[in-house]
């Protein structure tokens, strides 16, 4: 009782601190909102399970490392801010396409992640929950989002932006509170576990490579040129990632030495019964966040996937026929593949921008700073390689 008391206790003093209008006026902050919406929003339900079960012990390394390669290809994507806003663009008008195109591409596989996790938390705590039943919730919220989409458009839907975010970061600082004393108990006690890896060699790196949309968002600073300068939104951007890989390494180092994977069924919501044996109130308080955060987020992509084809397209597209593609897209994968595969998809669609994006960061800085060039271009094989051969789990 006294623990479910602090988490709540903590929530609320987090959202009355995120709802200061001090903070909430801050220029850097509020470009912070979007990026770190993304980067801590979907991957932070599945992450803590997914690599507990995958690398064991070692989860912590392998989210490091997660973050660090995401932090290369931001480090791509600032220098191509910084290129646009003194040189007029970052490369030749056919690679901005074709990175645009690939980001179009990855906002639809994207869309139909976050909405599958929503369909599977929907039901979680529900007598209905099965396969069936969270895959038609996730056709009945996409059918709203279509018509919202088509007939209104999402101005009033993105208003919910800060709201889910200031709710999500609150949950986040309540659940690290509840597994600090569940972990520092275990510890007391002597019964921390280092669990054996399941996944080694040659299949831990394809894993690894199919988990990079988990830390993916830190690209939507670049696309936020209307709304604030170039050094605001790589600020925002360097501080989004910073402020995610903090929160997302303490996380997974509080579960990973307090969880036996062996005794939990990995699926996309086990961290909702995992939670449930730290305090009775966090399995509630995770399908809320969850809830508000895949649907906020689902709507954001939707937005961005069918501006960025009206635009490819020259008009010739129009948002609202992008909207019924996006949709289109995303029923076919909710009824054809799991939300593990689906994730897969995504992390090697977003790999395939981060490819182009450090592939045009490398030809604009070859040869002057050949380290520069050198390190983009490595990225950039790398970004391929993640596209080729990235796997979800089985």
């Amino acid at each position: 009782m006294i623990l479910n008391l602090a988490i709540l206790a903590t929530i609320a003093v987090a959202l009355t601190l995120l709802w200061l209008p001090r903070l909430r006026r801050a220029e850097v902050w509020r470009a912070m909102v979007t990026p770190l919406a993304s980067i801590i929003g979907s991957g932070f339900l599945v992450l803590g399970p997914l690599l507990n079960h995958a690398y064991g012990g070692w989860a912590p390394v392998a989210m490091g490392l997660l973050c660090l390669v995401a932090w290369g290809f931001g480090m791509a994507i600032r220098d191509n801010i910084r290129a646009i806003e003194t040189l007029g663009a970052a490369g030749p008008a056919w690679a901005e396409g074709t990175a645009s195109a690939l980001l179009g591409f990855a906002y639809m596989i994207s869309v139909a992640y976050y909405l599958n996790l929503l369909g599977s938390f929907a039901v979680s705590l529900t007598p209905f929950e099965s396969q069936l039943a969270a895959r038609a919730v996730t056709t009945a919220v996409y059918a709203v989002i279509l018509s919202v989409g088509w007939t209104r458009g999402f101005a009033v839907l993105e208003r919910m932006e800060y709201a889910s975010v200031a709710l999500k970061l609150a949950i986040i600082a309540g659940l690290v509170l509840a597994l600090a004393v569940f972990t520092g108990g275990k510890a007391a006690e002597g019964s921390l576990i280092f669990a054996q890896a399941s996944e080694t060699g040659l299949a831990a790196l394809t894993l690894g490579f199919g988990m990079i949309v988990t830390v993916q968002g830190f690209e939507t600073s670049r696309y936020l040129g209307r709304e604030y300068g170039a050094e605001v939104r790589i600020r925002s951007m360097r501080w989004a990632q910073i402020a995610s890989t903090l929160i997302y390494l303490i996380y997974i180092a509080l579960v990973t030495y307090a969880f036996d994977p062996a005794n939990i069924a990995l699926s996309e919501t086990a961290i909702v019964d995992m939670m449930g044996v730290v305090a009775p109130v966090l399995p509630f308080v995770l399908v809320a966040a969850a809830l508000a955060a895949q649907f906020s987020a689902a709507v954001a992509d939707t937005g961005g996937s069918g501006g960025l084809i009206e635009e490819l397209s020259r008009k010739r597209i129009s948002t609202r026929q992008a909207y019924a593609l996006t949709v289109a897209v995303g029923l076919g994968l909710t009824w054809a593949a799991d939300v593990f595969q689906i994730i897969a998809y995504a992390s090697r669609a977003f790999a395939a921008y981060y490819a182009a994006q450090s592939a045009i960061a490398c030809v604009r800085f070859w040869p002057e700073n050949k380290a520069k060039a050198g390190l983009y271009g490595g990225l950039a094989l790398l970004g391929a390689a993640i596209a080729l051969f990235g796997q979800s789990i089985e």
